[in-house]
């Protein structure tokens, strides 16, 4: 059974959906609220080649190991304070530096501006001396579609790929094509069909194609890319896109490993440091990664492996 403190995802969903239908504003950042402070880490603020960052550096961290995160939000939404917290709990997991990136958000800016930002942002901590197997890459939601997105655009501007990625309830599919959008709607309070097409709309404008590879990873060529982590809750909408990226992962030879949480919701991982399910999520992407960036194994502390 789920537990008590992870019903909060839920709940802030629900606000979310009662806000969007009575035309309501909603605090964007409050978003963030979810998180708890992981204690121990610095926050410093950077310019990545135009494009804001800011450092998540835990206590004792490695500094030649870095996580480069993007935040979700449907491209529309969500911030470097949203998700400062979310990245600062894994990099002190992991004993690595993040850093986490944001991007030029619709209705304003249409693709690929975002894509353009994150792999200037990546090009930047190259250029900082970083070694690109030293480098993994995290994001949640539609920041899970840009880790994805900014590595293909990096291979095509000759530039290297990271170690590894990590991916928390990607959103990768502009077609909205996943059966769990109608399988869990009566589950999922929010992310329904309709709003997340949307959400494309705003992307891509009324001439956009959704089957665009270099927007839509499930149409790209991965070959080549690390290793994937991929976590996705039993209960969200776009649930399937996860099962879908990991059979074209694997069919394209990368090595992935995807964890479904029964009960939970979408990113639920919001909820590191006040909810159990959230904190062995995020013990279980640090494990997992150490290795990929060359830090020695750390001793594992989790629960029951998911589905």
């Amino acid at each position: 059974m789920a537990s008590k403190q992870s019903r909060a995802v839920r709940d802030a969903y629900v606000a979310w959906h009662a806000a969007a239908t009575s035309g309501a504003e909603r605090d964007d950042e409050a978003w963030g609220d979810l998180t708890a402070e992981p204690g121990g880490v610095d926050y410093l603020e950077a310019d990545a080649n135009g494009v804001p960052a800011i450092w998540a550096v835990p206590k004792d961290s490695a500094a030649d190991r870095v996580i480069m995160a993007i935040h979700g939000g449907g491209y529309v939404g969500g911030s470097l304070y949203t998700h400062r917290k979310l990245y600062a709990h894994l990099a002190k997991a992991a004993g690595a530096r993040a850093l986490v990136v944001t991007y030029r958000h619709t209705p304003e800016h249409r693709w690929p501006a975002q894509v353009q930002d994150t792999t200037a942002a990546y090009r930047w901590l190259l250029d900082q001396g970083v070694e690109p197997a030293r480098i993994a890459f995290a994001g949640d939601s539609a920041g899970g579609g840009l880790v994805l997105t900014t590595q293909l655009r990096a291979r095509d501007l000759g530039l290297p790929l990271p170690a590894a990625t990590m991916m928390i309830s990607p959103w990768v599919d502009l077609e909205v094509a996943s059966e769990s959008f109608v399988t869990n709607r009566d589950k999922d309070p929010f992310f329904h069909k309709e709003m997340v097409h949307e959400l494309v709309r705003m992307l891509l404008g009324g001439d956009g194609d959704p089957r665009d590879p270099r927007a839509n990873p499930l149409y790209a060529d991965l070959t080549g890319f690390g290793p994937f982590s991929i976590q996705a809750g039993e209960d969200e909408g776009p649930r399937d896109d996860s099962h879908r990226l990991e059979r074209h992962a694997r069919k394209a030879g990368v090595d992935v490993r995807l964890e479904v949480f029964p009960e939970m919701q979408h990113t639920f991982q919001m909820m590191a440091g006040r909810a159990p399910e959230a904190d062995d999520a995020i013990r279980r992407l640090a494990e997992w990664v150490r290795p990929h960036l060359g830090l020695t194994p750390a001793v594992s502390a989790a629960g029951p492996r998911p589905r």
